[in-house]
């Protein structure tokens, strides 16, 4: 069957799920412009009218998944219902589910290499996902006396940072498999932990 060309539909989109493909197969940095144009049945010329290299498509492929991620850890934020403290550790839940959910979308995210300040469209979006943790740790961090406050910003970090270290060490790959405990109970015990450093929670709860 000979490869279609240019005429394709909706070939950028069609790329972008041969990507997803392939890095389940092979990583973010395991295939080339040419499998992604045989795995969507196109010609590899055909891919240049829309991505210049592998870098660009996997920069789309990194777009939309902060775009869907973004959507996820609004959603779970539920503009900080019903409580400040209960939409906080609702974000950090929302980033595991991604992970779990949307693995390729993730590895492009965080493990392709992309750089964000080499990418400004990538940038801005990446910077929505993070500012809705922001806002709900500007929110929950109201609670604490204002000379005891840390930033916001460092607040969000921190969170993000052990969100992220979870992901990495328990829940990419076989889920659980490298620790006694489920992701879900890592996070929600090292989050528990964080916040009643700061005062959030009582020493009991």
């Amino acid at each position: 069957m000979s490869k279609r060309g240019y005429h394709h539909g909706n070939l950028r989109q069609a790329l972008v799920e041969a990507a997803l493909a392939l890095i389940a197969e092979k990583g973010p940095q395991g295939f080339t412009l040419s499998e992604a144009a045989k795995a969507a049945d196109v010609t590899p010329a055909a891919v240049y009218r829309h991505f210049t290299g592998r870098d660009e498509l996997l920069a789309e492929v990194a777009r939309q998944g902060y775009e869907i991620f973004a959507a996820l850890m609004d959603y779970a934020y539920d503009n900080g219902q019903p409580t400040a403290l209960s939409a906080f550790e609702a974000t950090g839940r929302a980033y595991l589910a991604f992970a779990r959910k949307y693995p390729g979308h993730y590895q492009a995210m965080f493990e392709s290499g992309l750089s964000l300040q080499g990418n400004p469209e990538l940038a801005a979006v990446a910077n929505k996902a993070s500012g809705v943790l922001e806002k709900a740790a500007t929110a929950l961090s109201a609670h604490i006396p204002p000379e005891k406050r840390p930033p916001p910003a460092m607040f969000s970090a921190h969170i993000w940072a052990l969100s992220h270290g979870v992901v990495e060490l328990f829940t990419r790959g076989a889920p659980g498999t490298r620790s006694p405990f489920p992701p879900e109970d890592l996070l929600e015990a090292g989050i528990g932990i964080y916040l009643r450093g700061l005062g959030l929670l009582p020493p009991d709860a």
